[in-house]
């Protein structure tokens, strides 16, 4: 009895159930979430800087392939080059035609007034008929603040960016020396090292697709608008091209935005209508026809999960988020795949249930056996 007494006492292992670890994991995505939304204005220029920084690291590793003459550090400069004289022909591009659009809408002030006349009447609501009056209810003074507000935070905003491209830049080369030092182990670093390539080759392969994609969407729109004599048809298809990487938002804003326009540059409606509808229908064969077959299963992300990643990220960091909303969809799924309490968050968000591409065929149900009758 003693000796029984005396034995040492054996831990048994606690087993966490499943309901208990998916309760964490659900808490500790509202927690995660909280925390972006409290931090935003750190993390939001941060995220948007992380992927500059990787797009601009494939251009130069694509200038370095083609060129080898270049180096490292000549094609990363390149690549930096060109980033900057692409972000200046935007800026360049949207700011020459401002004016210029401001003045035609003064110029279509009668067509503008025919048309809020059409809505009032139409809606049966109470809303000034004429440009004029409509000009007169704003107040101007109480939304000139909310624009330079709006106008120091997006130079704020930028320079953040800015900043914080310079520093990922510099730092890039210590990634690797870091992976060393979080992982001992040569397998655990072999596997961090194949996720981080797969994020990286994923995100890259999803800016070229959206590049190319936007690319045919733009020059299309601007055949389109040439052939019906549309005024500013290079402006709208710039602007369709940016936007485009915006996903469904940017679709639907390209179509409405010069549609809007035409209505009010012909006296009838029928080029609008024209134009809408063909630009409905570049959109749909290119987002769901060519866009699949370029992508492949290289993003394998459901195209629910796109939607509301879309309304959730946007919820979340605003604009930017709705522009990071894919590739920080894909980067989540990725990392949730790695872990065992998380794998069914990543196999939800997947688009064939195998977040991480093993190509294993999923396991079937077993048919439910009957239960033995009691004798």
């Amino acid at each position: 009895m003693a000796a029984r007494d005396n034995a040492p006492v054996v831990d048994q292992p606690t087993h966490v159930s499943n309901a208990a670890r998916n309760a964490l994991v659900i808490l500790a995505v509202l927690a995660s979430g909280a925390a972006m939304v409290w931090l935003s204005p750190i993390v939001t220029p941060l995220a948007l800087a992380v992927f500059l920084m990787l797009m601009i690291d494939a251009i130069g590793r694509d200038l370095q392939s083609r060129a080898p003459t270049l180096g490292s550090g000549g094609a990363l400069t390149a690549a930096v080059v060109i980033c900057v004289v692409a972000f200046a022909l935007i800026v360049y591009v949207v700011a020459g035609h401002a004016a210029g659009f401001a003045a035609k809408l003064a110029a279509y002030q009668p067509r503008l007034n025919a048309v809020l006349a059409v809505l009032a009447r139409t809606l049966h609501m109470r809303i000034p008929r004429t440009v004029n009056a409509l000009i007169a209810s704003i107040d101007a003074a109480r939304y000139l603040g909310v624009v330079a507000v709006g106008v120091q935070s997006f130079v704020t905003y930028g320079a953040l960016v800015i900043i914080y491209v310079g520093f990922l830049l510099a730092s890039r080369h210590g990634f690797e020396r870091k992976i060393v030092r979080l992982f001992q182990q040569r397998e655990e670093r072999h596997e961090a090292v194949q996720v981080f390539l797969r994020v990286r080759d994923s995100l890259e392969r999803y800016l070229w697709i959206q590049t190319l994609c936007g690319g045919i969407i733009a020059v299309g729109s601007w055949a389109l608008m040439m052939a019906i004599g549309l005024e500013d048809s290079f402006f709208w298809a710039f602007l369709i091209f940016v936007i485009f990487y915006i996903p469904i938002v940017g679709a639907a804003v390209g179509i409405a935005a010069p549609a809007v326009f035409a209505l009010l540059q012909f006296p009838t409606p029928w080029p609008a209508v024209f134009l809408a509808l063909t630009l409905f229908g570049l959109a749909f064969i290119v987002g769901n026809i060519l866009l699949p077959r370029l992508q492949g299963k290289s993003l394998n992300i459901d195209p629910v999960m796109i939607l509301l990643s879309l309304a959730f990220w946007g919820s979340i960091w605003g604009v930017t988020g709705m522009f990071l909303s894919t590739p920080l969809t894909l980067l989540v799924m990725v990392i949730l795949a790695q872990f065992e309490g998380t794998r069914w968050i990543a196999v939800l968000l997947s688009a064939d249930g195998d977040p991480q591409g093993t190509g294993a065929a999923p396991a079937r149900l077993a048919p439910a056996r009957a239960a033995p009758e009691p004798a």
